[in-house]
């Protein structure tokens, strides 16, 4: 091929060489792109069919080398739906293609990416930058778990969460051995219980005996139940020792605060409790079920008071009080929507004015065992391919929040492969020159 085979292979090079200066002016300009994933130029020399001792000069090929296994730095960042990954996955998204009635309508092709600097639009949607909608599972409100293996569009309500009414009251407590109430005396036998006749026949306190039962008794705590309507209702609890001897004791609420006749039930009974000569409950053998709690007018149907395991004890206390370790409740008002944020296992938790926090998606993440052969998309986000593989949805990566992804780009490195690149370019012209001259003298030869 002589002199021709040399300027074919030096035009090859200039291209090569031109190959190679495009993905070098694509990542400096994407250096602070989101999520970008810099591109890398491989060489490939191409050689000609020959006899080895007479080997013809080949070629150059340049070809695309993916980096998307490469993380960038995760950056800080102050909004909370900002996300980054942290180790292998990528984000699951879909991308809009038009609006019907003021709606989104989704490509049906799913899309993948690291760009996780997502907002919440006014529509409810987690959108990125690139205007990429983020993908999830939603949670089984009941088990707590994902529910489906299809992962969706995430898309949250502006609706009020409704109120929850209470049903159980988690109360623990240690009730001391001794109650020191107000007509409690040391020197007196049985004087720290209540007196048969301050109780009624069903053992509940009307409202003429109250005084002397509140020095006959101790307090219990007191705790905020919800009705039905989402209503607060304030719950006060005492309690009243009857017996030494078998340590028993009556538990009573405050079930009419406002009455102003005599004979009316102020305080209500209950339950009764029992110990043993360790201090262990025995009566009653579980949780105590209040069949229909009456406050102040407000039924609040049934009521369980859950004690666990040795929840309520009755140990010796210097100071003659209850001490109560636990008394809340699984009721709550009703609430509106007033943020959202990611929770440390990726799920996406919708917080309300009523201080409910209720997890709705958990983000998907998606693996490729070929990760260098995903299709590249606008707006940092890539497409599954044949070479690639399917998407697998167990991604090792760990999802943050408040965090992001810079690019990839090593702007020092960059411009190191442009001088690089440069140099080379220049070098394959002087062959291109080098190549005219020698046929000029080849021309030349004739005249």
């Amino acid at each position: 091929m002589g002199i021709f085979g040399a300027m074919t292979t030096a035009v090859s090079g200039l291209r090569a060489q031109s190959f190679a200066l495009e993905h070098i002016s694509d990542n400096i300009a994407n250096s602070q792109t989101i999520g970008f994933k810099r591109t890398e130029t491989s060489f490939m020399d191409v050689v000609s069919p020959s006899n080895p001792r007479r080997q013809q000069s080949g070629a150059v090929a340049a070809f695309t080398r993916a980096t998307n296994d490469s993380a960038g730095d995760l950056l800080s960042s102050e909004i909370d739906t900002n996300l980054a990954v942290n180790g292998d996955g990528y984000f699951v998204v879909a991308e809009r293609v038009s609006f019907t009635d003021g709606k989104p309508v989704f490509n049906g092709v799913t899309r993948y990416t690291r760009r996780g600097d997502f907002s919440i639009d006014r529509d409810g949607y987690l959108v990125n930058g690139a205007g990429y909608y983020l993908k999830g599972n939603s949670i089984d409100a009941l088990t707590g778990n994902p529910a489906g293996g299809v992962p969706t569009v995430i898309k949250f309500s502006n609706d009020f969460l409704a109120a929850k009414p209470t049903t159980a009251i988690d109360y623990r407590l240690n009730l001391p051995k001794y109650p020191r109430t107000t007509n409690a005396q040391i020197t007196t036998p049985n004087s720290e219980l209540i007196s048969a006749t301050t109780m009624n026949g069903a053992g509940d306190i009307v409202l003429s005996n109250e005084d002397i039962f509140l020095k006959e008794s101790i307090s219990g705590g007191a705790t905020t139940v919800y009705d039905a309507g989402g209503g607060g209702v304030n719950v006060q609890f005492r309690w009243a020792k009857t017996d030494n001897t078998g340590n028993k004791w009556n538990l009573y609420y405050l079930t009419d605060g406002t009455t102003t006749t005599p004979t009316d039930v102020k305080w209500k009974k209950a339950g009764e409790y029992e110990f043993d000569a360790t201090s262990k409950k025995t009566v009653p053998t579980g949780d105590l079920s209040i069949a229909a709690m009456t406050v102040n007018g407000n039924a609040l149907g049934a009521i369980t008071l859950k004690h666990g395991n040795n929840g309520v004890t009755q140990f010796a206390d210097s100071n003659g009080v209850a001490i109560v370790n636990s008394i809340d409740q699984n009721g709550y008002s009703a609430g509106e929507l007033s943020g959202i944020q990611i929770t440390g296992k990726g799920r996406v938790a919708v917080t309300y004015t009523n201080g409910q926090v209720v997890e709705k998606s958990e983000i998907s993440l998606a693996a490729f065992k070929a990760d260098a052969m995903l299709r590249k998309l606008n707006g940092s986000a890539f497409v599954a391919t044949a070479e690639s593989g399917i998407a697998d949805l167990n991604a090792t990566g760990k999802i943050v929040a408040n965090q992001l992804e810079s690019s990839n780009t090593d702007i020092a490195e960059e411009f190191s492969k442009l001088i690089v690149t440069q140099q080379a370019y220049a070098a394959g012209t002087r062959i291109v020159t080098t190549a005219n001259e020698m046929l000029q003298e080849v021309i030349n030869m004739k005249r």
